[in-house]
């Protein structure tokens, strides 16, 4: 039997293109499920705020078509409008629901794909009429969606849990320790990114089932939503692990990334920083932000309804932040320090004298979340 396969796009401006998308999944064996995102304007003129209220409405509707349908994949088809409606629409569907988007990419679409597992397609030229590159990129498609659909992978089980650790590359030595230890008890780990989007992914697994237990050794998106930096929405982001066993290290609390280096103001640049990449330039917090961040970390862990361990390594919490580093402060560890012990009511406080990137500080934080597993 042909399986079900969501097609979404704006049906009234893109008909030609979808039209010739559908011959391509139809070719698959597969059977298709119209949705159309158009935004009915007939020949008049949105303003930007009617616009985009009708853009929230068309997807609401949209998601709201596609629940309880037997729907094994879904495909959208868009410029910049539909591909903003499109990846609203799909926000909410499982993880494991194969979905992709064939698009002329014209945004970041970190935002939009941070927790929901979209595969995207760039058309490279624009969605204006058929043409040899659109034919060749929707053949292409086609027999993707085909293969997930027609060859879909296993179901995740219990077995499947996996630990979720979170990192970035100034605590990539913890997560390199850590990683064996774990495997050597025979868990398998699931590392996120803390880059103010990895975040939104690790919250949406634990809320899933996905993991049974967390180190969350990188807690710089708390910084990042209540002080500085780039992120996307996620209010979750240290409560969604509170049903688990928990092991928490403030590793990168210390600072704020402040984008590249010849964007930052000669004023901020007078503070201790440094270069990460040419991308990032890590600035240190002051005492001030970091009582913000620190603060906001203990009302977290606060909500926690299973046992919440903090370890916190007093000699240093990255890469950059140990003796001789380019911020490394020890007065801002015993800060964090002062305010996790004061503030604890749902979570235990330790704290050893290693760095976050020693193997003695890795022993310690697997053999502490061991104690809480299964």
């Amino acid at each position: 039997m042909p399986h079900d396969v969501a097609l979404l796009g704006t049906f009234d401006t893109k008909s030609a293109e979808l039209d010739a998308l559908s011959r391509y999944l139809l070719a698959q064996g597969l059977r298709i499920f119209p949705v159309d995102l158009s935004l009915q304007s007939q020949t008049r003129v949105f303003s930007g705020e009617e616009k985009l209220l009708r853009m929230a409405a068309v997807s609401e509707a949209a998601a709201r078509s596609m629940q309880g349908r037997p729907i094994s994949a879904v495909v959208a088809l868009g410029g910049g409008t539909g591909s903003e409606i499109s990846l609203e629409a799909m926000r909410d569907l499982p993880v494991s629901l194969p979905k992709f988007l064939i698009t002329t990419l014209p945004f970041d679409p970190r935002h939009a794909l941070a927790a929901n597992g979209t595969v995207l397609i760039p058309t490279l030229c624009d969605l204006q009429g058929m043409n040899m590159a659109l034919r060749e990129t929707f053949a292409r498609a086609a027999a993707m969606v085909g293969a997930c659909v027609n060859h879909p992978t296993s179901e995740p089980t219990s077995d499947d849990l996996a630990i979720g650790l979170s990192l970035l590359g100034v605590t990539q030595k913890a997560c390199d320790e850590i990683l064996p230890r774990l495997a050597a008890q025979g868990l398998e780990a699931m590392a996120f990114h803390a880059n103010g989007f990895g975040g939104a992914a690790l919250s949406r697994f634990a809320k899933e089932g996905r993991l049974s237990g967390m180190i969350d050794l990188t807690v710089n998106e708390i910084v990042r939503m209540h002080v500085k930096g780039a992120h996307v929405k996620m209010p979750e982001r240290f409560t969604c692990a509170a049903h688990l066993p928990r092991l928490v290290m403030p590793g990168a609390i210390n600072f704020y990334d402040g984008g590249p280096v010849d964007t930052i103001p000669e004023a901020v640049l007078k503070r201790p920083h440094y270069r990460h990449s040419s991308y990032f330039t890590h600035i240190k917090l002051t005492p001030e932000e970091l009582e913000i961040a620190t603060n906001a970390l203990a009302d977290d862990l606060n909500k926690s309804r299973a046992p919440c361990d903090v370890i916190i390594p007093m000699g240093g919490f990255s890469s950059e932040d140990r003796k001789g580093g380019a911020i490394e402060d020890e007065a801002l560890r015993a800060l964090v320090a002062d305010i996790l012990r004061q503030r604890a009511q749902r979570y235990t406080v330790t704290m050893i004298p290693t760095h976050i990137g020693d193997a003695e500080t890795a022993e310690t934080a697997v053999s502490t979340l061991l104690r809480h597993l299964p």
